[in-house]
């Protein structure tokens, strides 16, 4: 990428010219975490964290309710997906 010429602004969508206030950050969200910081779980660890069968979590993950990315032939789930699904799912029994 070339630099501005004297005078001339940088685009808004290079990286010097991204702000790194307070109030930029604010405005991210967990769910909106960079990619970088997503840990993505597969099929099977969520079964287990969720102590659910596979088919379980295939159907969830099929029926829109468990958001997860298709890598190839496989799904992977992001692990605060799962900590939302379940937040989401909590009822108190009494």
């Amino acid at each position: 990428m070339t630099s501005p010429k004297p005078g001339e602004e940088e685009s808004p969508h290079s990286e010097s010219a991204q702000s790194t206030s307070p109030q930029s950050t604010s405005q991210t969200t967990p769910s909106r975490a960079p990619l970088s910081d997503v840990r993505f779980l597969t099929v099977a660890e969520v079964a287990a964290a969720m102590r659910v069968s596979k088919m379980t979590v295939y159907r969830l993950v099929h029926a829109g309710d468990l958001p997860a990315v298709r890598v190839g032939r496989s799904f992977r789930v992001p692990e605060q997906a799962m900590h939302d699904y379940l937040r989401r799912a909590y009822i108190q029994a009494g």
